[in-house]
């Protein structure tokens, strides 16, 4: 505040004492004036001379109800005791800050205010006065019963210090915390509950609230009633007075007992994993990994623990790791990256990887877990698998679930009759008709659903357009996780099985023309053969009756 001297101007009054000089006009008169803030003049004896409007709006008098009148009136004998204080302050040390007053407003409202004044010098340097400015506190008042209101009831350990680490304000839930009643806290030195160790990161804690206005996650392990080390974290915010300057700090304890116990037991799943799994931060440094890490690479944990993993793997695969982080970063996981890390024994060893976020207090992604596949024998066993689709005799491929053809044996090609280049990475369905691709479709669901479909019916055409007849049985491709991601079909050429039905079928019919020739020359034989029995039976008739006439003959 600048100190205001008093201009020379005639008196307004006659008898000559420091009053009529403190009446004289100042050269400020127009500043107070239009001061948006209450301003006011009063002599050593605390007398009012002068008052601009925001004084009266402020305190709802008249100027003439408000000039010539002690400021004792407006005010309790104590405040004015304290105001008469900071005078003598002003004509010491030419200013006084942040006194407080409690003026009773015309309808007796009590209005908190705090008072800055500077001091009043007539011409010849001397203090016959002071020029205040008082500030209406009502609203800071509210703000900060608010404030007060939100940190007794705020569920967190919540506390308020000084610059110095006392603190000033503390809430149930930091009396609940480490035990100790309101009154063994307030006022007490942060140092009292901390290690001299953490007292001096508190203190240098402090010191990035006052530069930065904020700090995050400091370690304090404060001992309780019980004599109980509990371990929190810090965060802090700065505490400003009036005029924004930072005179402490709010704080905001974590307990960290419970997350330290978890952070124990996933230290301990990781150790004990039978799977390698490690903790790199996100630029891809090793912060941590287990044993079975170490069994694979045979690296001791010295040579790899603080290590990038770019160390172990090749330039192309740091990209691409690196690119598996942003993954885990924008989606949390990332799964079946290629790692070929090298070993201390200079083999290169083929993984997979599969990583999940590591998540800090804010949930804010800082590194990855991830967990390595040795494919080695996996490897192993998909070359196999490939050498035996390779040179199987029957025409093998390999589809995904769209039917993209991704994999087809020497057989397959001479089946069709087109080239490696014309078939793999093309849609089966460019080979087959519209209803049997739906046909293979429904044929994928089933070796989704049951792991295997059989017989079902395929007629590709082939490169020199031939409509080639095969049946198709198919199996499920899984990946590491067991997921079906594809089918393994076998065809089988139809053709000469179809040339002989069809050679059956001309078989059949000739036969059953002989059949019906056959069945006609019996008709005659039959009649023939039932002829000759009659004629034999008339035969024997006539033989019967010769007989008798001889017998009859002979008699005679």
């Amino acid at each position: 505040m600048v100190e205001t001297t008093l201009q020379e101007r005639p008196s307004l009054r006659s008898d000559g004492t420091d009053g009529a000089v403190a009446h004289r006009l100042l050269a400020a008169d127009i500043i107070i004036a239009n001061a948006p803030d209450p301003v006011f003049v009063s002599d050593l004896e605390g007398k009012i001379l002068q008052a601009n409007d925001a004084v009266s709006q402020l305190l709802g008098f008249r100027q003439d109800e408000v000039l010539e009148q002690s400021l004792s009136r407006f005010i309790s004998p104590r405040e004015t005791q304290e105001f008469m204080a900071a005078l003598r302050e002003v004509v010491e040390r030419g200013v006084t800050r942040n006194a407080v007053l409690n003026p009773r407003s015309s309808r007796g409202e009590v209005i908190p205010t705090t008072l800055n004044a500077s001091a009043l010098r007539d011409s010849n340097g001397k203090v016959i006065g002071a020029i205040g400015i008082l500030r209406d506190m009502r609203e800071l008042d509210k703000a900060r019963a608010y404030a007060e209101s939100l940190i007794k009831n705020a569920p967190d350990p919540l506390f308020v210090s000084d610059l110095e680490g006392k603190i000033l304000q503390a809430n149930d839930a930091v009396s609940q915390l480490l035990g100790f009643r309101p009154d063994e806290l307030i006022e007490q030195s942060l140092s009292r509950f901390i290690s001299p160790q953490e007292t001096r990161e508190f203190t240098a804690a402090l010191r990035e609230v006052v530069e930065r206005g904020v700090t995050r996650n400091a370690r304090l392990n404060p001992r309780s009633a019980s004599g109980e080390i509990i371990p929190t974290t810090l965060n802090a915010s700065a505490l400003r007075d009036p005029d924004g300057k930072v005179i402490g700090a709010i704080g905001i304890l974590r307990d960290m007992r419970e997350l330290d116990k978890a952070k124990a037991y996933a230290e301990s799943l990781i150790k004990n994993a039978p799977d390698p799994v490690f903790v790199s931060d996100l630029e891809g440094k090793i912060l941590q990994a287990n044993d079975a890490v170490f069994s694979l690479l045979g690296f001791r944990p010295d040579e790899l623990i603080e290590q990038s993993l770019s160390r172990f793997i090749s330039p192309q695969e740091t990209r691409e790791f690196t690119a598996a982080l942003r993954e885990v970063v924008e989606r949390g996981v990332t799964r079946n990256a290629r790692l070929n890390p090298r070993s201390a024994s200079g083999e290169v060893i083929s993984t997979a990887l599969n990583a999940s976020a590591l998540r800090d207090l804010d949930a804010s992604v800082i590194g990855a877990i991830g967990i390595l596949r040795d494919m080695r024998e996996l490897d192993k066993a998909k070359a196999y698998a490939e050498s035996l689709i390779k040179n199987a005799p029957d025409p093998v491929f390999v589809s995904d679930l769209e039917g993209k053809i991704l994999q087809a044996n020497d057989a397959v090609f001479a089946l069709l009759g087109f080239r490696p280049d014309e078939l793999i990475e093309q849609s089966l369905s460019r080979f087959i008709s519209p209803q049997e691709t739906r046909e293979f479709t429904a044929a994928l669901r089933e070796v989704v659903e049951r792991g295997v479909t059989r017989n079902a019916r395929l007629n590709p055409r082939s490169a020199s357009g031939e409509i080639i007849p095969t049946t198709l049985n198919a199996s499920a491709l899984r990946d590491p996780d067991g997921k079906v991601i594809g089918a393994v079909g076998i065809l089988r050429d139809m053709r000469a099985y179809e040339q002989v039905v069809r050679d059956l079928e001309k078989s059949k019919g000739e036969l059953q023309e002989k059949i019906l020739d056959l069945e006609k020359f019996e008709e005659v034989v039959v009649g023939r053969e039932l002829k000759m029995i009659a004629l034999e039976k008339e035969l024997d008739g006539l033989r019967k009756e010769v007989s008798k006439l001889r017998e009859i003959a002979f008699v005679k």
